[in-house]
């Protein structure tokens, strides 16, 4: 099986644009091999972990059979909503629907473990749709009402009580750069401070302009209140050369222990910088942010004093188990396998392996070594999984019987996947494909203030939540 030109950033751009032109040109534009001004800016596949790879040809029948009719290259942004059922789930669907759940009135009970057998029946309920190339869903800790959407292009879209808002939550489209439809740059991530209802904090992690550095950045609630934030960043906490093309990680999400976890891919190079402890590329990151300039106790000893994990990728997407704290990391593979790491609070300092190891497995395939790092706790042959999407550990109130369980996905096959950790090994595997019958190509996940879970499907600009069938 050959190697895709995508991982190898000197291999030639032009072939990486021919791929990711013909997995989503075969639903949503014309397949003109080769040329970036073919792909119609609304259905990048840049944004999402990565495009189809060898074995790619499930996702592309996923894509074909989820896709709507492309909408016109410079559309406007999502404005009234169409009719039936779209048009419910945008201008304000009933609480059932659209509405995310209101906050539990029992918390000890979310934490007892399910007491099921299996997984029970489970339903993807639309919540709003219309959005320009989503990447990622978060709310406000303690906010019930609300949910953030993230635009690749660079606007966060306000979600209330089930009704997208007409004005944006901000709008950083002058300072986000991708250098290409396929190039996975963006907006990429957003952390909210857990103490966001009294403070107005928040983070972003984006590729910034001109050059497509790797940007994490302060921001604030403006000053009229919830609908919108301050048009300004605050300052800068991470900016580090890497080019934009692919491997940008993107995820942030703050810990128990108060502080942000940042993720940065690898940026495609080769040799990788994964391994490389003067380097913040293929790393897990974790930062104080009321003093971001000194290293937190536990991180790194030597080397870059933000650094956490190292050994990675493409951490596309990781999470906190928000009972037990515990961290998932899923890690997108290279040409045979797709990981999903878990680690314990605090136990950082963690070297997953890349490049030597893809998964459990020497790299590259067939070659000899001596097994260094961590292995996953899951990892996927490439005909299972193609772009590994992590996910998160259902904790709200509305599925007790999905109590405790994983969920993530993979973005180009379109399957769903679950199993439970139970402190040293991933049990109880199913897969939630059939269950949820998805509609698109899911490229995040995201948790409401209930911790009620939510998908975002990047091909189709539908946001969904995971309910009780």
């Amino acid at each position: 099986m050959s190697e895709r030109p995508i991982h190898r950033r000197a291999a030639g751009r032009a072939a990486c644009v021919t791929r990711a032109c013909a997995f989503h040109r075969a639903a949503l534009c014309l397949l003109l091999a080769g040329s970036v001004a073919a792909c119609d800016r609304r259905v990048q596949v840049a944004g999402p972990p990565e495009g189809p790879r060898e074995g790619g040809a499930a996702g592309q029948a996923a894509a074909e059979n989820a896709a709507p009719p492309p909408a016109q290259a410079g559309a406007a942004p999502p404005g009234p909503a169409p009719a039936g059922a779209e048009a419910a789930a945008t201008k304000g669907a009933p609480a059932a629907e659209g509405a995310p759940a209101p906050p539990p009135a029992n918390a000890a009970e979310l934490a007892r473990p399910a007491k099921c057998g299996g997984v029970p029946p489970l339903k993807l309920t639309l919540v709003a749709s219309g959005f320009d190339q989503p990447t990622y869903v978060a709310a406000p800790p303690g906010d019930p009402a609300r949910l953030v959407v993230l635009e690749k292009p660079g606007i966060l879209r306000l979600v209330k009580d089930g009704a997208v808002q007409p004005a944006p939550f901000l709008d950083v489209r002058s300072r986000v750069f991708f250098p290409a439809p396929n190039a996975e740059g963006g907006l990429l991530g957003l952390a909210f401070h857990p103490d966001y209802a009294r403070n107005g904090r928040f983070w972003l992690h984006y590729s910034s302009a001109p050059r497509g550095n790797v940007v994490i950045e302060e921001w604030k609630r403006g000053a009229q209140g919830e609908g919108a934030a301050h048009p300004e960043p605050v300052r800068s906490l991470v900016d580090v050369k890497h080019g934009a093309w692919n491997h940008v990680g993107g995820m942030l999400a703050f810990g128990k222990d108060g502080h942000l976890y940042a993720a940065i891919g690898d940026s495609a190079r080769s040799p990788s910088p994964a391994a490389d402890l003067t380097s913040k590329l293929g790393k897990i990151l974790r930062i104080d942010v009321d003093q971001p300039g000194k290293a937190p106790a536990g991180n790194m000893t030597s080397g870059d004093p933000m650094i956490w994990d190292y050994g990675l990728r493409n951490p596309w997407r990781f999470s906190f188990d928000r009972l037990t704290g515990d961290l998932y990391i899923g890690d997108v593979g290279q040409k045979s396998w797709e990981e999903i790491l878990v680690e314990r609070p605090g136990q950082g300092r963690n070297d997953y392996g890349w490049e030597a190891m893809e998964g459990a497995h020497c790299y590259p395939p067939g070659a000899a070594c001596k097994p260094r790092g961590v292995p996953p706790a899951v990892e996927h042959p490439r005909s299972e999984a193609g772009s590994i999407v992590g996910g998160y550990v259902y904790r709200g109130a509305k599925i007790p019987c999905l109590r405790g369980r994983y969920l993530y996905a993979d973005y180009v096959t379109g399957r769903f996947f679950s199993f439970v950790w139970d402190g040293k090994a991933a049990t109880d595997r199913a897969e939630l494909t059939t269950a949820l019958s998805p509609n698109g190509l899911p490229a995040s996940f995201g948790e409401d203030a209930a911790g009620e879970i939510y998908v975002v499907m990047f091909n189709t600009g539908r946001i969904y939540r995971i309910d009780p069938g």
